[in-house]
Order: structure tokens, then sequence, then C-alpha cells
């Protein structure tokens, strides 16, 4: 089955034409009426994926770098094809700068250890925004720890966007490493990471963005950015789980010490010392995930033939409708900007848990987040324990959206009953 473009109108969000039909968990009886707004957590797979998957198992289901056989040379060409489509997807100088990972937490932690413990000193600074998911905050909390490096945090204000006046204070000759996330997973923030990066440069520090809200939703460019390194997930753009990416200038991978250690990392073993291998073999320890590899490959694929420009400007109308909708509902509030944000929207409807308020939407086959949304420093920040989410993609239609307004109002009529 071929991907055709979608047809798309930038005046409303009618939605993309037929392209539903491209996912097969919306044509079982039980979902078909479902609207999934969690697309922020994981996002559905469209045939094509599923299809890619299921041929690498049934069809040349071997190991890559090792066989000279038929299937495993298949193999091996199916994985860097899609080491390949990834190097294009986000414009980086080589496949070299391609460190297959299982997601963007793997990716960060592969940073915090393999760079961070090397390079980060005593003294050193590094700065993590209050915005970050705990797999950009965690893994250098622990490496300042292990290095003796100060950690400082930069805020973000009453409309969800990060102090830039804080953030030039914050940057000094001690700062070896700034870490900030794309787009915020909370508050829909989008960051102007290029900016943000020049400065850090300007000091001397490596900036590490998590992109895993953006990739799915923008036209991304590492090098227009000039990102130091630049981590997502496979499974929030159309793709299979346990499959990410870790990209870094090459030059920074060179320096980074290998965190796993085995077979396909290695140039030469000897009894006492062994050689790493070249990139980005040397970061790849083991047998990789093959099949979600192949998968990412097909994802991009899908993004690329539907339109990165179509996809955002389809979230980025739903989103403008639904936030236009929900700021009618009396007692509902929006966390983050009204404008220039990602299609995730964190909110709180007052008097009704986010968990209780998600199960509710449950029993209408509405799927939303509720939660800290692994986001605790936001949370402390926002002065909330949780919040709801709701989050669109490209297979969600004003309808949907529509549905959804009407049952956040029910849900309201409800509740009230029982306060």
């Amino acid at each position: 089955m071929s991907v055709v473009k979608a047809d798309f109108k930038k005046t409303k969000p009618v939605g993309f034409s037929g392209i539903r039909s491209y996912f097969p968990i919306f044509e079982y009886p039980e979902n078909r009426d479902l609207v999934y707004l969690d697309s922020a957590a994981t996002s559905q797979q469209p045939q094509q994926v599923l299809d890619a998957v299921s041929a690498f198992s049934m069809q040349f289901h071997a190991n890559t770098h090792r066989g000279a056989y038929r299937i495993a040379e298949k193999a091996t060409a199916s994985y860097e094809a899609a080491r390949k489509k990834v190097k294009n997807f986000i414009n980086a100088r080589s496949s070299r700068e391609i460190i297959f990972v299982s997601g963007a937490t793997e990716a960060v932690n592969f940073t915090a250890y393999g760079w961070g413990l090397k390079n980060i000193k005593p003294g050193d600074e590094i700065i993590v925004s209050e915005m970050e998911h705990h797999s950009n905050l965690i893994p250098w909390q622990m490496a300042a720890q292990k290095t003796g490096a100060d950690l400082k945090f930069l805020q973000f204000d009453e409309n969800g966007y990060l102090d830039q006046d804080q953030y030039l204070s914050l940057l000094s000759e001690k700062t070896k490493l700034v870490a900030v996330t794309h787009v915020s997973n909370v508050l829909g923030t989008h960051n102007p990471v290029k900016e943000m990066i020049q400065k850090a440069h300007e000091a001397g520090a490596v900036v590490i963005v998590d992109g895993s809200q953006a990739v799915p939703h923008l036209k991304t460019d590492v090098q227009e950015i000039d990102a130091d390194f630049y981590v997502f997930s496979g499974h929030k753009m159309l793709g299979p789980t346990g499959i990410g990416v870790l990209y870094g200038k090459e030059s920074l991978l060179e320096n980074m010490d290998p965190v796993f250690f085995g077979g396909s990392m290695i140039s030469d073993v000897d009894y006492y010392q062994s050689t790493w291998n070249e990139l980005p073999w040397k970061l790849e320890a083991g047998t990789q995930n093959i099949s979600g590899a192949i998968g990412l490959g097909a994802a991009i694929d899908f993004m690329e033939k539907t339109g990165m420009e179509n996809i955002k400007e389809h979230d980025l109308n739903l989103t403008r409708f639904a936030l236009e909708n929900m700021s009618g509902i009396e007692g509902l509030k929006i966390y983050g900007p009204l404008t220039d944000r990602g299609p995730a929207i964190s909110f709180e409807l007052e008097g009704i848990h986010a968990h209780d308020l998600a199960t509710f939407l449950d029993s209408k086959n509405i799927a939303i987040r509720a939660g800290h949304h692994c986001a605790k420093l936001a949370m402390k920040r926002l002065g909330v324990q949780s919040t709801a989410r709701a989050s669109f993609y490209l297979y969600n239609t004003q309808e949907e959206i529509e549905r959804f307004i009407k049952e956040l109002k029910a849900a309201k009529r409800y509740f009230s009953k029982w306060n």
C-alpha cells in the first residue's frame, strides 16, 4: 500500500483525507470510535511500518554486519538504509553521526556517561531547564554528582517560556553543557533552541537537545540549529517502541567513550586491551534492534510522503481549534503558551482530579494522559501535582476535538454533582 500526499486545507483543521485508514488500530471494532489523544506519550503506527517490521521477521530475519549469506546481507543493508534515512530526515552531515539506541532516554544517558563523565570536571556547570523530561534531567544530576560539577536551573515564566535573560546570566566560562528540550511535553512550548545554542557556543558550552516532541511534528535540521547532540524516540513519530536516535557531531562522538562493550563495537581484541570500531558502530554494542530501525525508516518514509509541512500545519490548526474551544469552558485552566506551541495541551478542570477526568473520558472512549508526565520540576514550578494532557497528531480530526470538548463539559456537569 503506497502512501499518498494528504489532502490538507490550511484554513481549518479538517484532517487529512483518508489518512486514518492507514492505521490498523482504528479498524478494530472496539476502536472505531476511539479518540486517541495521547500521541505525545506514544503515537500509533501505520500499516507500512507494521509491514516493514513483519517483513524483516518473516523474510530476512538474521543478524547484521556478521553473515556473508544472502538474508544477513539484506538485514545489514536494510538496517544501514534506515540509518541513512534518519541522517537525511534530520539533515545530519554523515550517517556516522547517527547512533541507534533504544530511545531518547538511553540517548541522553549514553551522552552523560560516554561524553559527560569524560569531559565534565569539578567546578564545571551544567544548565538544565525546569521543563525537562526526567530523561534529560536525571542523567545530568548523576553526571554532576560523579564529576563534582554544579547544576544550574533555567526557569520558565508564567506563560511557559524559558527566561532568556536568566539564561544569559547563567552562561559563563564555567558552563560545560546545556540540556534543553526543543518542545516541552508538558507546556507545549517551542523553545528558541537555535538562538540558545548560539549563545551557549559563544560561552564555550556543548548543548544537548531533546527533540522527542519536535521531530514528529516539525521539519528538523540539526545543522541549521547547530546542535551538538540531538535525541529522539521512534515510538513518538509513528515508529516502533524500543528504537531511538542519538545524533552527535562527529568530533564529539569520536571523543566519547563507549558505554556498552561486546560484539560489533570492537576493532581488535587482545588479552588485556581492545580497540574500538569506527563510528557509528563503535557506539552500538551487540545485536541492535534491527526490526525497530527498519520500522523507524518506514515511519520516516510515511512522514516524508505525507509531507512534514502538511503535518505541521495540521497539528497547529488542531491545537488552535482545541485551545479556542477549551478556553471557553468555565473552570478550565490551560498551562503553557496559547500560541507558537506544540500539539500537547496540559490543563486542569476545577474540582476534578486529572486521573478522575482521564477515567471519565476513557468511559467515553477518549484517551488522554494524566499525571506529572515525567516532568516533576515543571509540576513544582506550576504548583500542581499533576495535570491532564491531550495531544494531537496527523490521524486526529476536528470532529474528534469537538467530541473531546463535549465530553469535557459533560465531565464538569457530572463531577459537580459530587462537589
